[in-house]
C-alpha cells in the first residue's frame, strides 16, 4: 500500500513539471513570457467544456476533456519536441511512448492506467472523432495564444507563420467558426496598428518569410 502511494506520489510530481516546461515555439520566438505545456493543455480543457451538442452532435464532450489533458502529458519527460529540434516523427513518438509507459508504471491501478495510455494512442492515432475535435483545439489554442502574445507584447503580425502552420488545417466547422472570428479580431487589430505606424508594419509582415511549423505536437 505505501509502495503504491509512494509511486503516485511520484506520478503526481512528474506531470507537475508540465508546469515548468515552456512551450518550444515560443521561446524559440522569444516571447517575453511563453507558456507552459500545462498552461496549453488547460486552456484546451476549458474549450472543450464549451463544446455544445448542437454544434458538436455525436460528439463526447467528457472524453474530449481527458483527451485535452493527456495528449502532451508525455512532454513532462521528454519536453516539448519541436521541429526545429531535428527529430524524426517517429523517434518523437517513441521517446512520448516510452515516457507514458513510465509514467504508467507509477498507477497501481491497472484500469486508470490502461485509460490514460488509451487516451494518449488515441490522440497520436487521432483514432476517433473526439480525437480530431481535440486536434482542432489544439491548434486553435496556439493560434489563440499566438495573438495574445502579439497584443500583449506589441509585436503586430510577428508570429505570423504559426497561422500559416495552421491553414486549412482545421476540420470541425464549430472550431473553424472560432478560428473566423479569431482572423476577423487579429485583421482589426493589425489594421489599427498599420494606421498608427505604417512603416514598422511593413517591416513586421516581411520579417517572417522563413515560416516555421510551428505546430509540433
Amino acid at each position: 500500500m505505501t509502495s503504491n502511494v509512494t509511486k503516485l506520489l511520484e506520478f503526481m510530481s512528474k506531470i507537475g513539471q508540465l508546469k515548468r516546461v515552456k512551450r518550444t515555439g515560443w521561446v524559440l520566438r522569444r516571447v517575453q513570457e511563453p507558456e507552459s505545456v500545462s498552461d496549453h493543455m488547460y486552456r484546451m480543457a476549458i474549450m472543450s467544456m464549451l463544446l455544445t451538442p448542437e454544434k458538436y452532435p455525436n460528439i463526447d464532450k467528457e472524453r474530449c476533456i481527458k483527451l485535452a489533458l493527456v495528449h502532451d502529458m508525455a512532454e513532462c519527460i521528454v519536453g516539448d519536441i519541436a521541429p526545429a529540434d531535428g527529430i524524426s516523427k517517429e523517434e518523437k513518438h517513441k521517446r512520448e511512448q516510452n515516457a507514458m509507459s513510465e509514467l504508467g508504471d507509477l498507477i497501481a491501478d491497472e484500469e486508470t492506467q490502461k485509460e490514460i495510455h488509451g487516451l494518449w494512442e488515441e490522440y497520436e492515432h487521432q483514432s476517433s472523432e473526439e480525437a480530431k475535435v481535440v486536434k482542432d483545439l489544439d491548434r486553435f489554442e496556439m493560434v489563440l495564444q499566438a495573438h495574445e502574445y502579439e497584443v500583449q507584447e506589441n509585436r503586430p503580425g510577428e508570429l505570423q507563420d504559426f497561422f500559416d502552420s495552421t491553414k486549412g488545417k482545421f476540420q470541425h466547422p464549430g472550431v473553424q467558426e472560432w478560428v473566423d472570428q479569431l482572423y476577423s479580431n487579429r485583421d482589426k487589430h493589425l489594421q489599427t496598428k498599420s494606421s498608427h505606424n505604417p512603416k514598422k508594419q511593413k517591416l513586421d509582415r516581411t520579417s517572417n518569410t522563413q515560416a516555421t511549423d510551428s505546430e509540433s505536437s
